[in-house]
């Protein structure tokens, strides 16, 4: 969770966004065989190209939901709870609270979604091209990782990135697969201004996200500092290597505030507001570790009692 400037990643996608399905493809196959992604006939298993192959791999690794073993790859917790075929919560990923659970994994992990984690923690422009992105990625990785990477990569990372969550609509002849399939589309956190050139950052309330969600992104940042307050700077802003979950979810600051407000209003809650020196905190009740799935099987519980099909 934490930028390692000696561990980052980029071109492992093929130039191929994340679709719909290349999760559930990733997670199920992985189940029946931790080998499959180098397996012979992976291809046919997994029904698509070579080149795609590698990237669904990549996917489901950004997003965390498969990891690296001695023998291949195996299903995270996380990956069992969202995909499993008999007790996951959302296998096709129909609610939208899932699609922001998976964007704040992929943008809290430097290690292997280095641009995801770069363009939504650490590059805080309101409007810019991709040229103006990828130039601002190139110095950002000269700075902090003392090493130049080929602009052609770090090209293609940017446009990439931007065209999974940008709004922009292709004109009809234009319309493919790819963009009809791309799941952080719906978050609607990136749009086009009338220039065609030019990415506005969406900036406000997200309603639609989760106070739950919020809380499982707090909770992880909590046991991967291992500290017992956090600055609410650091949380909205990123000041620090960590991931920020008010920058990733693009909350404004009143509205990050506002979900953990909610937060300590929940039946056991976990966290408290303190001013300390003049820098306002969010601590641990408690001194002890916080389960984040905690907050994820409240949320989908919660779902299920309602009725909203699974």
């Amino acid at each position: 969770m934490k930028f390692n400037p000696k561990k980052v990643a980029f071109g492992r996608h093929e130039t191929f966004s994340l679709r719909y399905s290349w999760l559930t493809k990733a997670y199920q196959e992985v189940v029946k065989d931790t080998g499959v992604f180098d397996a012979d006939d992976a291809t046919v298993r997994l029904g698509v190209g070579k080149n795609m192959v590698n990237a669904i791999r990549y996917w489901a690794q950004a997003t965390q939901i498969i990891e690296k073993v001695e023998d291949g790859y195996k299903p995270t917790s996380l990956g069992h709870f969202i995909f499993d075929e008999k007790e996951g919560h959302d296998p096709y990923l129909e609610d939208e609270a899932t699609i922001w659970l998976l964007h704040w994994q992929m943008a809290s992990n430097p290690e292997v979604a280095t641009c995801s984690y770069w363009l939504f923690n650490r590059y805080h422009k309101p409007e810019f091209t991709t040229a103006e992105a990828t130039e601002a990625l190139a110095d950002f990785m000269k700075q902090q990782a003392g090493a130049k990477y080929s602009k052609n990569t770090l090209k293609n990372d940017t446009v990439v990135t931007l065209r999974m969550y940008s709004d922009v609509r292709p004109k009809a002849k234009q319309v493919s697969d790819e963009f009809l399939d791309a799941p952080f589309t719906a978050l609607k956190l990136l749009s086009m201004l009338p220039d065609g050139k030019t990415h506005k950052v969406q900036i406000g309330e997200q309603e639609h996200l989760p106070v739950e969600i919020v809380a499982y992104a707090v909770a992880s940042l909590f046991n991967a500092t291992q500290q017992k307050s956090l600055a609410i700077e650091d949380l909205m802003y990123g000041k620090s290597d960590y991931p920020a979950p008010g920058a990733v979810f693009c909350l404004t600051e009143s509205a990050f505030l506002y979900k953990l407000e909610q937060l300590k209003q929940r039946k056991n809650n976990a966290f408290d507001f303190r001013e300390t020196a003049g820098v306002n905190q969010l601590y641990k009740v408690q001194d002890t570790t916080l389960d984040p799935m905690i907050y994820l099987q409240d949320y989908y519980a919660q779902r299920n009692f309602y009725g909203v099909a699974a």
